[in-house]
């Protein structure tokens, strides 16, 4: 259909101008790609979700992070590597804090910059935060005694909990088991951890098993190589000598014996030059060793060394200008002092739930703050909550000034900033100088042997949480789920359903609730 003269000009130079416009939007979109606003956005969109699905606790929560990021979940960018995740998921776990947490904000750091960074972590942490104050206040209310059914309910949700993070640290192990050693570093850290528990125990742990890669993949390796050929070729010249005279004799019998002789020689040289098997613990190809000089993804943002430096030294002075108020005050206000346990509690901890728990129930329960009870109810219904296990701290903070003349959400800020704010700190810090490190081979081997220990440790906190997630009225202060079969039943279902059914995390903690009050209404009561 052909258009008036006057209306079709009309419309071509909308066409134009549209198509001009378009144009325009696409180039300033091009050029505010690095944009904070742009930037903000990109993260927003990643991460908004984070706060409401990341259910399990840190093992969990490195399995998601991985998906996200590393994999591309979905179609989407990847924001870092296989070999940066592996080394920022070594530092994380091998600095104070919560690991997961300190995880998601150097991946967000490296690739927008600090404040989405800032907003990543907000929303993260606040959506769970919110909820454990919601809940206690809730408790702030409660009789001494609460009612059967809720303990059932907390046990099946510990029960299903211990599946989930069952799950987590055999897929984290499967991903960083690489060679023999890195098998037995593993082992190492899980049975050692089991075996004690301290502040000081488990960044020892880690230490070792560092130094263990660091000086069997730079020296010791090379050595039992050497070692190995020296003896290999050795038996192959006392082989050789046999044969070259069982080959003589034959020869003397002949008259073809000069030509056989040298056609023998020949035939030798190349089978000495074979190259050697490798030993036990050696990198098959493909692997760690092989890759430790591969160039990742460059991270798009960086921190100065400088700014870093400023960090460490305003870091360690407020820390240690927290410490000398409390003790200068006698006695310290309620408030500070609830804040410097928190502060210390954030700056001690390694190795993340398996220590933070007697922790924190040594710096609440003690002093009489918090009651042993309160304090259990609460390490249950974290567990069923997204977002950071830290957020525990929230749900103390606010019961430890429920009878003081501070309002208790004073009490869980302090909580939440006392126990967060030391390893993120240390985290923005050591990102300065980790472009630096990164380039030296000793520090990847130092970083996979805190990698692999650490993953051993992870085990570990399936079994403190096994040992005391069973509550009863008799029992309030925990006791082990191996003392009702039933739970064992529940951490298997819980474990089965997420491994080999694709179940999500916070389906199978529901299903252990309801498992929960099933036992109690057949044979609880």
């Amino acid at each position: 259909m052909l258009l008036p003269a006057p209306l079709s000009r009309y419309v071509g130079s909308l066409r134009s101008l549209g198509q001009k416009w378009r144009s325009h939007t696409e180039s300033r979109y091009e050029g505010d790609e690095d944009s904070l606003g742009h930037r903000l956005t990109d993260v927003f969109l990643r991460t908004w979700d984070l706060g409401f699905i990341a259910f399990g606790g840190p093992p969990v929560h490195f399995q998601i992070l991985h998906r996200r990021f590393v994999e591309g979940k979905g179609g989407k960018e990847k924001w870092v590597d296989e070999q940066t995740y592996q080394e920022l998921f070594a530092i994380c776990q091998g600095l104070p804090g919560p690991g997961s947490t300190k995880m998601l904000f150097c991946l967000v750091l490296l690739h927008a910059g600090f404040i989405p960074a800032i907003m990543a972590f907000l929303i993260w942490s606040l959506p769970g935060a919110a909820g454990m104050y919601g809940l206690s206040v809730g408790i702030q209310n409660l009789s001494n005694t609460l009612p059967g059914p809720v303990y059932a309910l907390l046990s099946g949700l510990n029960a299903a909990t211990v599946g989930i993070v069952a799950v987590s640290a055999v897929q984290l192990a499967e991903k960083a088991i690489h060679d023999k050693i890195s098998r037995i570093l593993i082992i190492f850290g899980a049975c050692a951890g089991l075996c004690y528990n301290a502040l000081w125990y488990f960044p020892v742990l880690m230490v070792i098993g560092g130094l263990v890669i660091a000086t069997w993949d730079g020296w010791l390796y090379s050595q039992v190589q050497k070692t190995k050929k020296a003896w290999q070729n050795k038996h192959k010249r006392r082989v050789d000598s046999e044969e070259a005279n069982s080959t003589n004799m034959e020869m003397e019998s002949t008259t073809l014996a000069p030509t056989e002789q040298n056609n023998g020689v020949r035939s030798r040289k190349p089978h000495q030059a074979e190259d050697l098997p490798q030993a036990s613990g050696a990198l098959p190809a493909g692997s760690t060793r092989s890759t430790e000089t591969e160039a990742s993804q460059s991270p798009k943002y960086h921190i100065r060394i400088r700014t870093g430096i400023i960090i460490f030294v305003a870091f360690f002075a407020s820390f240690i200008a927290i410490l000398v108020a409390r003790g200068k005050l006698s006695p310290p206000p309620l408030a500070l002092d609830l804040f410097a346990s928190m502060y210390l509690a954030g700056t001690v901890i390694f190795g993340g739930g398996p220590v933070v728990i007697p922790l924190l129930r040594s710096y609440v329960v003690s002093p009489g703050w918090v009651s042993s009870r309160d304090f259990l109810i609460g390490l249950a219904l974290i567990q069923a909550f997204p977002g950071p296990n830290f957020n525990f701290a929230v749900f103390l903070g606010s019961l430890a000034l429920q009878h003081s003349q501070f309002p208790t959400i004073f009490g869980a800020f302090l909580g939440w900033l006392g126990i967060f704010v030391p390893g993120i700190t240390l985290a923005v810090a050591i990102q300065s100088f980790w472009s630096v490190l990164r380039t030296r081979r000793s520090v990847i081997r130092f970083l996979r042997g805190v990698n692999a220990t650490a993953i051993g440790l992870v085990f570990t906190a399936v079994y403190r949480l096994w040992e005391i997630g069973y509550l009863t009225a008799a029992n309030s202060a925990g006791q082990s789920l191996a003392n009702e079969p039933w739970w064992l039943v529940v951490s298997t279902i819980s474990y089965a359903g997420n491994a080999w059914f694709g179940l999500p995390p916070a389906v199978t903690i529901v299903i252990g609730a309801i498992l929960g009050l099933c036992w109690y209404g057949a044979v609880g009561r």
